[in-house]
């Protein structure tokens, strides 16, 4: 009897092995939209000296083309973003790429010693002349969020001839403003809920924060409601690493390093540089869409750069029932928002 245990571990272990090893090098893709004229696209491209994943999706090639510039830093939002954006497919054709260093594109023996915001803009600045030709097209509308907006403005402001407008989803602004916003948000709402502790940790962080040596815990801004409230984006990533095709088990590895790989190196830059001393003026119009509960990047700082940034059109958007991720916790209305928006400036 016992060998017969014995013999069923070892085969448990043998199929744990072979299911890991299958997981590792399993083949990935986008599901198929229907159509003739539809794309559904998920390759390495190779963007100034290093392969780039690029997801593009959208029933209809020839409709106008929106890239999206994921935030983190280093936090790939092709795991589950289809979820979220099937709408947009019927209206636009949707471009998702992992930055440098990111997700699946990141490379192990890769040296990302060098970099930086600018190189991140100058790998989107290539992207976009990629799609551009690809497409047939002349300027795309460039959408960021959280982080991916630092790189976004940055874009904007460099080469604006290649962009029809831009979209700050969860924009960056103030580092130091924006810090303190979330600070005093989360210890507001560890008084309202009783919890003594999590405030009195949180006070005792006050003076790094303001001194720009710390962010506020993340954590915290999480668990007060103030990153997403109707949904839950870490059992996005969990479920799209899990069950979606986009992702295998090594690139879920990849991905692991590429979020701890950019943070402080980034995180560090943007903290040091902020954007509003280095983009006062667009030459394109821009959109700034915050949600009403938004504590990543504060509402507040990114109205008070909204005020004083020159555009020769400028809107600040407040979806009310959302936080972080307006686009994902009330996707149909964004959906809306953006096919009014989008389609019309692709049209002038």
């Amino acid at each position: 009897m016992k060998r017969k245990y014995i013999k069923i571990a070892k085969i448990s272990i043998f199929i744990i092995v072979l299911l890991l090893a299958i997981g590792l090098v399993f083949p990935t893709w986008t599901p198929r939209i229907e159509g003739d004229n539809s794309i559904s696209l998920l390759k390495q491209i190779e963007i100034n000296g290093t392969d780039h994943e690029v997801m593009i999706r959208g029933v209809d090639r020839r409709n106008p083309i929106v890239i999206f510039v994921h935030g983190g830093p280093g936090c790939s939002e092709i795991p589950y973003v289809r979820k979220y954006q099937d709408l947009l497919e019927k209206n636009f054709t949707i471009v998702h790429y992992d930055q440098r260093g990111s997700g699946k594109s990141y490379h192990f023996f890769e040296d990302y010693s060098k970099l930086s915001a600018d190189l991140l803009v100058d790998d989107l600045l290539a992207l976009t002349d990629y799609v551009e030709k690809e497409f047939g097209q002349e300027k795309v509308l460039l959408i960021g969020h959280s982080f991916g907006t630092y790189i976004g403005m940055k874009a904007v402001a460099k080469a604006p001839e290649k962009f029809v407008a831009y979209v700050g989803i969860g924009q960056v602004a103030d580092h130091g403003k924006s810090e303190l916003d979330s600070l005093n948000y989360s210890i507001e709402q560890a008084k309202l809920a009783g919890h003594v502790k999590d405030a009195e940790r949180l006070e005792q962080l006050r003076g790094p924060i303001e001194k720009g040596e710390q962010l506020t815990p993340r954590d915290m801004v999480r668990k007060y409601g103030g990153a997403a409230r109707l949904i839950d984006d870490n059992r996005d990533y969990y479920t799209g690493f899990l069950f979606n095709p986009e992702y295998n088990l090594l690139d879920v590895i990849r991905y692991l390093k590429g979020v701890s790989l950019p943070q402080e190196i980034l995180l560090e830059e943007e903290s040091k540089n902020n954007i509003t001393s280095i983009v006062g003026k667009v030459d394109i119009p821009v959109y700034f869409v915050m949600g009403q509960y938004d504590y990543m990047t504060s509402v507040n700082a990114a109205k008070e750069y909204f005020e004083v940034l020159e555009a020769p059109k400028k809107e600040f958007v407040i979806f009310e029932k959302s936080a972080h991720y307006p686009q994902f916790e009330e996707e149909e209305l964004f959906a809306e928002w953006l096919k009014k928006h989008g389609v019309s400036l692709n049209s002038e």
